[in-house]
């Protein structure tokens, strides 16, 4: 299931921001934009998630293996997103937050897959505990599994790691791609540090509108 973006272009209160943009995005593949702040990175995954607001308008389309999502609401467009922060729920357990946007299903077989993702995040066990009793890599071990076990069908990451340190950014940038890639998700990642990007990857400069290849 490949992400399309054909033409896209975005405008702030009429003034170009982003010209033209086409871009495929392939299954278990991970694009990387950078750009510096300000730059209008966020604001495009921001209409790719269907989510841009005014002053920001755009045109082109987006679509998601062949299917246009442009007019489509977020939560029918099934986009998952991290950010730099884990924006977990403080008032629900881990386990609460998986199943807050799991798809609706029998509870035993929601709970199944809670476990498993504990499981395959290396937090079994953890279900019953509140978010603030956690690392802040498990933390984002969570927030990713909670997107992931909401079944989307492409990722959107802005910035998600800029806020860990040195060693734990290298363990979660592993964990983050290799879960992509395995679920076979295509994801398009916005930040300032190109040595966020996966190795191998596409790499793309937002420079005074313009992508181009870094």
């Amino acid at each position: 299931m490949a992400l399309r973006l054909e033409n896209v272009s975005i405008q702030l209160s009429g003034r170009p921001l982003i010209q033209p943009l086409s871009l495929d995005i392939e299954p278990g593949e991970t694009v990387t934009l950078m750009g510096v702040s300000g730059s209008g990175k966020s604001t495009l995954l921001s209409h790719v998630a269907g989510d841009l607001e005014p002053p920001f308008t755009a045109m082109g389309q987006v679509s998601l293996d062949g299917v246009a999502l442009d007019g489509l609401p977020p939560e029918k467009r099934r986009i998952g997103r991290l950010f730099q922060d884990d924006l977990l729920f403080p008032h629900l357990t881990v386990a609460e937050n998986l199943l807050f946007g799991m798809p609706r299903g029998p509870r035993p077989e929601r709970l199944a897959k809670v476990a498993a993702a504990l499981a395959e995040a290396g937090l079994l066990g953890f279900g019953d505990r509140p978010p603030n009793t956690l690392s802040g890599g498990q933390r984002a071990r969570v927030a990713l599994m909670r997107a992931l076990v909401a079944e989307p069908r492409a990722m959107l990451l802005d910035e998600p790691f800029s806020k860990l340190d040195a060693d734990l950014r290298q363990t979660m940038r592993s964990f983050v791609f290799e879960h992509i890639a395995a679920r076979r998700i295509p994801c398009l990642m916005v930040t300032h540090d190109k040595a966020d990007a996966p190795q191998s990857g596409r790499v793309l400069l937002l420079r005074e509108g313009r992508v181009n290849h870094a």
